[in-house]
């Protein structure tokens, strides 16, 4: 009888347990397909890129923005014509800046050559939508919970030194070059292809245009750059991409349109979605060039890419940024999934003392004056917490203005 009821009892906590998994399978389930109807919205057109994203035309108006309640502001309303069958709708929202910056210049004597995205290869999105890469349940499946999908893991968010600051101590792998301005920036960034140890590692290399700190808890970022990321995009093409938080990562903000917040006004460019061509080791070498900066008049903050205006961040979404901003980076990060040392690349996985055509690089680095006006930046201070792993070398000419080379490795013979 004893042996009879433990069996019993086995075999209903065999149930139980196996009932309660199948409970959370479902559960997930349930919550995946939530997210993933919130997140593609119902396209004009599809495109189908031959590195195998879709990319979705999504009515401007539809776009994953106007979901966030701190958009209250920017309205829509709807237009009913003559015919009881047709409706029009209008939103109000800045299609452009109320100011363009003076002092922009590209002019060098070092060839290189522009980028573009490898869906346009297909077809182009047609007037009034935006492309928006499309989410598939697999991505979200290699997130760690449905939740934290297109978000910053903690471990892999950068604490950088404070220049101001000798005695402060930093944790993550993570240079720059950094100054503390008030605003914001320009730069020309090369297109590299590192190679990544695990798919949940990344490397990428961007701008920071923050403000708040850490310890309160009240960061605002800014961030846009080129980023290797397998486990957010299933492979390991290089991808433009932005984030912003105003929390310090805690619960507000994402990578790319994951999210409400940033407000896409462009047909051209996926936001997340793939570069080509990429630059070589001793071969070409390609380039994109990022513009950041506050409209003076709504206090949104604007992001070119190229010559293409594609939207802007909303000056409602943050606390500090709202005003304006107390520091600028440019540089590049590693994240490694791994204890120890990693053999994950930065920029093109070679030091920076290769100089161009073999290490990555950022050039043209500018910061807005008090007149809107780009100029090179003063007091540029140089962060590199492991430089036999990876290493920052900055310079300034004629041609390239101020510039940093940058990058590394990872594990070598002295870097164990």
């Amino acid at each position: 009888m004893a042996a009879t009821r433990a069996c019993l009892i086995m075999a209903l906590a065999f149930l139980f347990l196996h009932g309660a998994a199948a409970g959370t399978a479902e559960e997930r389930r349930r919550q995946v397909q939530s997210l993933l109807r919130r997140l593609n919205k119902p396209p004009v057109a599809s495109i189908q890129s031959p590195d195998g994203d879709i990319i979705d035309c999504v009515h401007i108006s539809k776009q994953p923005a106007f979901d966030d309640p701190f958009l209250k502001n920017h309205t829509i309303q709807t237009y009913v014509s003559a015919s009881r069958y047709h409706s029009m709708v209008l939103v109000t929202f800045q299609m452009r800046p109320s100011y363009y910056l003076g002092g922009l210049s590209n002019k060098s004597n070092i060839t290189s050559h522009p980028i573009s995205q490898t869906w346009h290869q297909n077809g182009k999105c047609p007037e009034n939508t935006i492309p928006i890469r499309r989410t598939k349940e697999q991505d979200v499946l290699r997130s760690s919970s449905v939740s934290s999908y297109g978000k910053k893991s903690p471990k892999s968010i950068p604490k950088p030194i404070p220049i101001h600051d000798p005695e402060a101590t930093c944790c993550s792998i993570f240079m720059a070059g950094s100054v503390l301005w008030n605003k914001n920036d320009y730069q020309f960034v090369a297109s590299r292809h590192p190679v990544t140890e695990t798919t949940q590692d990344f490397s990428l290399a961007q701008l920071w245009i923050s403000a708040g700190s850490y310890s309160g808890n009240d960061l605002n970022t800014i961030e846009a750059g080129w980023q290797v990321y397998p486990a957010m995009y299933g492979d390991a093409s290089t991808r433009f991409f932005i984030y912003w938080t105003r929390d310090a990562y805690q619960t507000t903000g994402c990578y790319n349109l994951g999210c409400s917040g940033f407000i896409q006004t462009n047909n051209q460019i996926a936001i997340g979605g793939s570069i080509s061509p990429y630059s070589s080791y001793g071969g070409s070498q390609y380039e994109f060039d990022i513009l950041i900066w506050k409209d003076p008049q709504s206090g949104n903050w604007w992001l070119q890419f190229g010559s293409y205006l594609l939207g802007y961040w909303p000056s409602s979404l943050f606390s500090y940024l709202a005003e304006s901003a107390s520091s600028v980076m440019w540089g590049g990060e590693v994240f490694s999934s791994n204890t120890g040392q990693t053999s994950t690349q930065m920029g093109s996985g070679h030091f920076p003392g290769e100089w161009f055509g073999k290490a990555g690089y950022i050039r043209k680095i500018q910061v807005v004056d008090s007149s809107n006006n780009l100029q090179s930046p003063s007091g540029l201070g140089l962060i590199a917490q492991w430089p036999n792993c990876y290493n920052v070398q900055n310079g300034t000419d004629n041609n390239w203005g101020t510039y940093i080379f940058y990058g590394g490795p990872g594990r070598n013979a002295n870097c164990p």
